[in-house]
């Protein structure tokens, strides 16, 4: 059992959209392991390597597939289940591809959002709603010091600005909407998090870990450019206890930003330096600044309101972090049929601190 919460989750009832991907597949492992009841709405997969398949989540979770902007089938699925607790994790998040599909990217993260409030304010059992955006909500100018949650949103490219959309939008539906009977609602922003059981395209991680099994060599678009990587549990952690606490005290509804410590926001270059070093054979790295879609140097957060307010702190440093996430996809590699007992030990091990 992981010793997150006590008591308070067992027996609820959850409903997790985005789901079977690599950041809803580790938050169904986590709930699981404190006896929740899972229902879960996301697009279908067929990746057998997808950590939803790989760790058999199908046989836990009350599972629709289905778009996030088909409101009537995710308004259907979400009154049947009858959650008590919603977490939005479902999103279009790839920037690159927000730059080829922006109406999908508006579609899927403002629209997708709004089905999913106007689905859980009808339901009379939820009592906490957590909508999953994301650090480049934030207008960024790259200053030195981490953004905190009253800070400017913006977004240069066309996904961050729709997570800025996002935050405008549940903040207005929250305030337009709300009454005694309604759930309590909060926005949630993390860094760059990274673990074992992503395989999403033009991210680094699973960049490196699929030209481990095939080309042998890398390429780094931005190799200084500097992130707060965390591992996805710390976000995750915090989401919890979040949803745990808007469950009966409207006092928590608003922003929160779940980031790492300052010793963790390294440039790129260290991340693949590290990781050649944890890896059986390492790879040739290669630099290629071809590519001019817009990228930020320089992105931090400030979660001293978590902290003061949940008494949520990081506990994994960067090499940490970086060993135990490639520990997962060497071991996926040699046995894959351990992995699901793999990750809730390291879930274990990260609650356990």
């Amino acid at each position: 059992m992981v010793k997150t919460k006590g008591d308070f989750w067992r027996k609820k009832r959850v409903f997790i959209t985005g789901n079977t991907g690599f950041k809803g597949s580790w938050l169904t492992l986590c709930l699981e392991q404190e006896g929740a009841i899972i229902g879960g709405y996301s697009l279908t997969s067929s990746e057998i390597n997808l950590i939803y398949n790989s760790c058999k989540l199908n046989e836990i979770t009350y599972q629709t597939f289905g778009d996030i902007r088909d409101e009537k089938k995710l308004k259907k699925s979400i009154l049947e289940f009858c959650p008590d607790v919603i977490l939005h994790l479902a999103a279009q998040s790839i920037v690159k591809d927000s730059y080829s599909d922006p109406k999908y990217t508006y579609e899927t993260n403002v629209i997708g959002t709004l089905n999913v409030l106007n689905a859980g304010f009808a339901c009379n059992e939820t009592k906490s709603i957590i909508i999953v955006t994301s650090d480049k909500c934030y207008e960024n100018l790259e200053w030195e010091y981490g953004y905190r949650e009253s800070d400017r949103l913006g977004g240069h490219d066309p996904y961050s600005s729709s997570k800025a959309c996002c935050e405008i939008l549940t903040s207005s539906f929250r305030r337009s909407f709300t009454n005694e009977n309604s759930p309590n609602v909060s926005t949630v922003r993390a860094g760059n998090v990274i673990g074992g059981g992503d395989w999403s395209d033009y991210r680094l991680i699973p960049d490196i870990i699929k030209s481990y099994k095939t080309t042998k060599e890398i390429e780094l678009r931005y190799p200084q450019a500097i992130r707060p990587w965390q591992h996805v549990l710390e976000p995750l952690s915090g989401y919890l206890k979040l949803a745990e606490k808007l469950y009966t005290q409207k006092e928590f509804e608003g922003a929160f930003n779940f980031a790492s410590v300052e010793e963790n926001c390294k440039p790129v270059i260290y991340l693949a330096n590290k990781i050649n070093s944890l890896l059986e054979n390492q790879l040739e790295i290669k630099i290629n600044s071809i590519d001019n879609v817009h990228e930020a140097k320089f992105l931090k957060l400030d979660s001293s309101k978590a902290k003061n307010k949940l008494n949520w702190t990081p506990r994994w440093d960067i090499d940490t972090t970086l060993e135990k996430t490639i520990d997962w996809y060497l071991n996926y590699y040699k046995n894959p049929e351990t992995i699901k007992q793999f990750t809730i030990n390291q879930i274990n091990e990260y609650f356990e601190i």
